[in-house]
């Protein structure tokens, strides 16, 4: 897959089927309108995902967003479904002024190519959300493209959205998130050393630091699947601070693997949540901790 970021200079040769979101969360809907653009490469069009950097509610408001994927999760998700190019497109304030004609007429035809043109029935763009998709309707004959509009996939008769993601995961309820996303929900990252508690009390773990933004769900011990290159392993996870050791640790995803016992430092892993075991504790003893440790990793296997 190539990615185009950082710049508002390019063209991509051959013709294109886009789809335009802000993609900040890759759900059942974001898959859905994927999809349409997935098979336009049977036509012999090449697949484009057009979003916004930052996105538009982190550029508009000026605060950080959690991030249901970070930048590299996305990355590597939109590859693996085949995304031939994803564009990044860099949001300033002179690109959040543009034209919505003109947005059209010069990013999505005369840059991009597009041929064919996939969104949501609630697709905003260009100077104070003005183009929508009416204005991509009134254009399409015009300018020789195929448009396909999607409405929002429901679930339990509500729509599916981040915002309706992220407080699955807030809360805790890594079932309906992973509902919602078609996935489970999960955090990856390259193995980082850790304290060498577990290895200490013979229970040695996996240390993954997520980026400040990456949403994790209520500190706690959650059943687990990691994934190590081409093999999934059990395990249990851990998500917070700590408390017996410190209470100024900083915020990790640890993970018990079971059955494993090679050398993960410096390896890529991803650890799906599937399920909530506990609440984060604290504990009188290092021996109480290894003990409630047991006790977990019983219950998580099972």
């Amino acid at each position: 897959m190539k990615i185009i970021s950082g710049t508002t200079q390019f063209h991509i040769e051959k013709k294109s089927a886009v789809a335009i979101g802000k993609f900040d969360g890759i759900h059942l809907g974001h898959k859905k309108l994927l999809s349409y653009i997935l098979d336009q490469k049977q036509d012999g069009l090449i697949s484009v995902v057009f979003t916004f950097d930052p996105s538009p509610e982190e550029f508009f408001t000026g605060r950080m967003v959690y991030q249901l994927f970070t930048r590299d999760e996305k990355r590597r998700a939109f590859e693996k479904m085949g995304i031939d190019i994803l564009i990044e497109f860099p949001l300033t304030d002179t690109t959040a002024r543009t034209e919505p004609e003109d947005f059209v007429r010069k990013i999505l035809v005369d840059q991009i190519n597009a041929d064919y043109i996939a969104a949501g029935t609630d697709v905003s763009f260009g100077d104070k959300g003005r183009g929508d998709q009416h204005l991509l309707r009134s254009l399409s004959k015009e300018l020789s493209y195929e448009l396909m509009l999607i409405d929002k996939v429901r679930i339990d008769g509500s729509e599916i959205s981040s915002t309706r993601v992220r407080n699955e995961v807030s809360d805790g309820n890594m079932k309906m998130a992973s509902r919602l996303l078609g996935n489970s929900y999960f955090v990856s990252g390259v193995v980082e050393h850790g304290r060498y508690l577990g290895h200490t009390i013979g229970i040695p773990t996996v240390n993954l630091l997520p980026p400040i933004d990456k949403l994790l769900p209520p500190y706690g011990v959650y059943s687990s699947k990691v994934h190590i290159g081409e093999k999934i392993y059990d395990g249990m996870t851990n998500i917070g601070r700590k408390p017996t050791i410190s209470e100024n640790e900083q915020v990790g995803v640890e993970t018990y693997i079971y059955d494993f016992d090679d050398n993960l430092y410096g390896e890529f892993i991803e650890v799906e949540l599937l399920r909530f075991v506990r609440p984060e504790m604290k504990f009188d003893s290092i021996s109480s901790l290894k003990a409630q440790i047991e006790n977990d990793l019983a219950d998580a296997r099972k």
